[in-house]
C-alpha cells in the first residue's frame, strides 16, 4: 500500500487540481472523483456564496457528484464551475439525462476581493477559465498547501491563509481526509503568537508542532467587522455512505472549524463544508460512522492549521504577511 501523504488524495480515485494567479491574487482548486461519489454538504456561516449546492440536500434526488469546486473571487468566481464542467464534458463525465450528460459539480466561493491583487480583469472574469485549467491539471498524488488554488487569495484576522489537507485512517482501515481554503474572519492562531488552535490534533509537527501557549488569549481577532470572508473545504471517505450519512460527515467537518478558528461561522463569515464517499470500503454499522465523523473533527481542523502554516505572502504592496514572514524559524 503507498505510503500516506496527509493529503486528500490519499483517498484512492481523488485527483486535485489548481490553478494559481498571484498577480490576481486568487486561485482555483477542484476535487475530482474517478467516479460518481455519493455526496452531501453543509452550509453554517451566514454569508455564503455556492453554486449546486441545493442538490447535495439528503432530500434531494441527484446522489452524487463528479467534482467539488473551490474557487476565489466572491460570487465572480462561480464562473470557475462552468469551466470545470466544460473539462469534464469532454470526458464523458456526468449526469445522464437521455443522450445528454451533465456534469455535477457543486462550488463553494471564497472571498478574496480585497487583498490587493489585480482585480481589473475586465468584461469577463477568468474564472471560467481558470475552472477549465484546473480540472485539466487534476491528478492524484502529492501536490502544494498554502498560496495555491482556492488558498492564493486567502487571509486571516493575524496571517495569510492558505490551502490546507489533512487524513487519517480510522480503527478498521477506513480513510477519511479534508482539504479547505483558509480564508477566515477569525484566527486560526492564538493571541498575537504562532499557535495554533488546532494544536491539540497535529500529528508528527506538521504545523510546527509548538503545542499550546502557558497563556491562552481568548479575545476576539477579525479581520473586518464589515468584510465578508469564508472558510470552504471538503471532507471525503472511502468508506461507503449514504447521502445522509455523508450530510452527517459534513457537520463533523464544521467541527474542525469551530476547533481550529476562533471565531468561526460568524454572520460575515460563508462557512461550507462539502463531503463525499468513494464508497470503496463496505461499511453498514454505526460505530464506523461514529468513528469517521470524529475523524473529520480533527483531519479538518488539522488542514486548516496546515493551510496557514504553509502560505506565504501575495507579492502584492500591502498584502498581509504570512506565518513564516513573522515566525521564520519555526517559532
Amino acid at each position: 500500500m503507498p505510503e500516506l501523504l496527509n493529503l486528500i488524495t490519499d483517498i484512492d480515485g481523488v485527483a486535485v487540481g489548481h490553478a494559481t494567479d498571484l498577480t490576481l491574487g486568487s486561485g482555483v482548486t477542484v476535487i475530482v472523483f474517478d467516479e460518481p461519489a455519493v455526496a452531501s454538504g453543509t452550509v453554517l456561516g451566514g454569508a455564503p456564496g455556492g453554486r449546486d449546492t441545493g442538490l447535495l440536500d439528503p432530500s434531494m434526488t441527484v446522489n452524487a457528484v463528479d467534482a467539488f469546486v473551490l474557487s476565489g473571487g466572491s460570487a465572480f468566481g462561480l464562473d470557475a464551475a462552468g469551466g470545470v464542467q466544460a473539462g469534464l464534458r469532454e470526458l464523458g463525465r456526468g449526469f445522464a439525462v437521455g443522450p445528454v450528460r451533465i456534469p455535477i459539480v457543486p462550488q463553494a466561493i471564497l472571498m478574496d476581493l480585497l487583498n490587493g491583487g489585480d482585480k481589473d480583469w475586465g468584461l469577463h472574469s477568468p474564472y471560467r477559465d481558470m475552472g477549465y485549467a484546473a480540472v485539466k491539471a487534476a491528478t492524484p498524488g502529492a501536490f502544494p498547501l498554502g498560496t495555491i488554488g482556492a488558498g492564493t487569495g486567502a487571509t486571516t484576522a493575524t496571517f495569510k491563509g492558505g490551502l490546507g489537507s489533512a487524513s487519517a485512517v480510522s480503527s478498521v482501515g477506513d480513510r477519511v481526509a479534508a482539504i479547505v481554503a483558509v480564508n477566515a474572519l477569525g484566527s486560526a492562531t492564538i493571541g498575537d503568537g504562532p499557535h495554533f488552535w488546532a494544536a491539540p490534533f497535529e500529528k508528527d509537527g506538521e504545523f510546527g508542532g509548538l503545542g499550546m501557549p502557558v497563556v491562552t488569549d481568548h479575545r476576539m481577532r477579525l479581520k473586518g467587522m464589515n468584510t465578508p470572508a469564508t472558510t470552504i473545504g471538503a471532507v471525503v471517505t472511502d468508506a461507503q455512505l449514504t447521502k445522509a450519512e455523508a450530510h452527517r460527515l459534513s457537520l463533523a467537518g464544521h467541527d474542525g472549524f469551530a476547533r481550529a478558528l476562533l471565531p468561526a461561522h460568524l454572520p460575515l463569515d460563508g462557512d461550507t463544508v462539502f463531503a463525499a464517499s468513494t464508497g470503496r470500503h463496505r461499511r453498514d454499522d454505526m460505530a464506523s460512522l461514529m468513528e469517521l465523523c470524529h475523524l473529520a473533527t480533527i483531519v479538518m481542523a488539522r488542514a486548516i492549521a496546515r493551510g496557514v502554516y504553509a502560505a506565504t505572502a501575495l507579492p502584492a504592496e500591502g498584502a498581509q504577511k504570512a506565518w513564516r514572514d513573522r515566525y521564520p524559524d519555526g517559532h
